[in-house]
């Protein structure tokens, strides 16, 4: 069984990317047969990703010397059980994201041309993805940011709107300096140690000099903090994922702010065996909490909303990443799984909500509740979730985060626990005020949205290109103007079903996270060991002992 996990772990990589050539070699012709492709290659990565999470659990790390090379030379992939974790939550959101998009494009009529461009380019970032979760050296993570980054790009601007250029600029722009960065302190981190390998540098960064470490450390943790969007590096989000199409906003906001978080996880405990910098983490992450919230308050549009509040709970994660003990980082890979799921699952659901009634704005939407019942019902469990009432895994996460910092016993962390608390309640109040806006007053309590306003945004949030007249149109016809604020507009009467049933697939998967808690936190507590421990990872890659 060993030996069968050890073939698996170059899968997640390679299985996308020859999707994505077969995809292209299929031609736009042969569309739902390049569908069907897309559709059964990020599956098999999520029964592949299954298999490695229990094996791993069961075996200990696998490890994959590409091309027989042996490590420090060759290109090292690693499965242990964080990074398993993440390859699994990273292909289920994926995939459910495949499918929605599946859908909309189905029932927006659109045409092969832009979907030639869509498919591809998702499966190269599902690729770059988990090409940077299974990484084993420094450089190939940064191949895998890049992927990320050239792929994300594409998706972004999408339709070439001026929004969506402008936008997608600026996240390229921020982006790039990310990654020079990086890639600045991996050709110091090689000239100071002669290696990338992260095994290896795990031994050979402490013999470095006190001072070297440090500044070492800065750059990396710079590097991925704006990847991650921790303040005061997290401007940059709230304006670029908004404006992107409702499944593309929803892979970015659930999960490329995730790899960062990663990486953090994977360098702090892994290549930096000190703490000289957990104090200013955990002021950081007070900061990311408690701004990116009041920040989520003052939106209007729910989008933006939910925007401001993921950059509020990367501060969660980040929390537990600078305790540094084993119940902080237990609960940092805890919450990173469950917001993962929740935050995706809630960018879906925005964009049936713009599908049902005309607009994102909170000023323009009322009565959805009554409009559409199964939407409130879709909406308001990820949405409980998020603000992290029990006994939901958003309540059970924020828990075992704040159990960490008591343990802590100092005064910062103390503060931290205050500052989570409170964010946790501004958060449920945002969700609140989105419900009572959106979904709980009367349907003529909006304010009036003009037709060709309407149209004009439901063009330029199109997934797959600009919409036909009828862009609002789905299985089963279109449904007769309705008045939202005392307008006409025209609206969708029935959900389109892969669209539907990949939101609800997500809503089901979060709602796994309360109902299974037990064991995932109890491989959330075994992971969190195994990287404060350190030998697993060092022996699998290099079992005679570091060289």
């Amino acid at each position: 069984m060993e030996a069968f996990l050890h073939y698996l772990v170059p899968l997640p990589v390679v299985l996308p990317l020859f999707a994505a050539g077969l995809k292209f070699a299929l031609g736009v012709r042969l569309q739902r047969l390049s569908q069907a492709v897309s559709v059964v290659a990020l599956a098999a990565v999520l029964v592949i990703g299954l298999v490695l999470l229990f094996g791993v659990d069961a075996y200990g790390p696998q490890v994959v010397q590409v091309g027989g090379w042996e490590a420090p030379i060759g290109i090292t992939l690693v499965a242990d059980r964080l990074s398993t974790l993440m390859v699994t939550v990273s292909s289920a959101i994926t995939l459910c994201v495949l499918v929605y998009s599946v859908g909309q494009g189905a029932a927006d009529q659109e045409e092969a041309t832009p979907l030639a461009i869509f498919y591809p380019t998702f499966l190269i970032l599902v690729a770059g993805v988990s090409n940077a979760f299974l990484a084993g050296d420094l450089f190939n993570m940064y191949v895998g940011f890049e992927i990320l980054l050239t792929s994300s790009y594409v998706l972004l601007t999408q339709g070439g709107t001026a929004a969506r250029i402008r936008t997608g600029s600026t996240y390229v722009v921020v982006s790039l300096v990310s990654s020079v960065i990086f890639l600045v302190a991996i050709g110091l981190i090689y000239g100071a140690t002669g290696t990338v390998n992260m095994a290896q540098l795990s031994v050979r960064l402490g013999e470095l000099p006190v001072q070297l470490q440090l500044v070492l450390q800065v750059m990396l943790l710079l590097a991925f903090a704006i990847k991650a969007a921790v303040f005061p590096l997290s401007a940059w989000l709230p304006d670029s994922y908004p404006t992107a199409p409702a499944p593309v906003t929803a892979v970015f906001a659930g999960l490329l702010t995730k790899v960062g978080v990663y990486a953090m996880i994977r360098t702090q405990t892994l290549l930096f065996d000190n703490d000289a910098l957990n104090g200013v983490l955990l002021w950081a992450a007070l900061a990311t909490m408690v701004i990116g919230i009041f920040g989520a308050m003052s939106q209007n549009d729910i989008k933006r909303l939910l925007s401001f509040t993921l950059v509020s709970h990367i501060g969660y994660m980040v929390f537990g990443i600078g305790l540094a003990s084993l119940h902080g980082l237990s609960g940092a890979v805890f919450y990173v799984a469950h917001h993962i799921t929740v935050q995706t699952t809630l960018f879906l659901v925005t964009g049936l909500i713009e599908r049902r009634g005309g607009s994102t704005s909170l000023n323009d939407l009322s009565g959805l509740a009554k409009l559409s019942p199964m939407l409130g019902v879709l909406f308001f469990l990820p949405a409980m979730n998020l603000a992290g009432i029990p006994p939901l895994s958003g309540f059970l996460g924020k828990l075992g985060l704040l159990q960490a910092g008591v343990r802590e016993g100092t005064p910062l962390a103390y503060l931290l626990v205050a500052g989570a608390v409170l964010t946790s309640l501004l958060t449920l109040f945002s969700i609140v005020r989105m419900w009572n806006y959106a979904f709980w007053r009367d349907p003529d309590d909006g304010r009036p949205v003009a037709l060709g306003t309407l149209l004009e945004s439901s063009e330029d949030d199109s997934v797959m290109g600009p919409s036909s007249p009828a862009g609002i149109s789905v299985v089963g016809g279109t449904r007769p103007p309705i008045g939202i604020g005392g307008k006409a507009v025209m609206t969708s009467d029935v959900f389109p079903p892969l669209m539907l049933a990949a939101t609800v697939a997500l809503v089901v998967l979060g709602v796994a996270y309360t109902v299974f808690a037990g064991p995932l936190i109890g491989y959330s507590e075994a992971t969190a060991a195994e990287l404060l421990a350190r030998t697993p990872y060092v022996e699998a890659v290099f079992p005679g002992g570091v060289r």
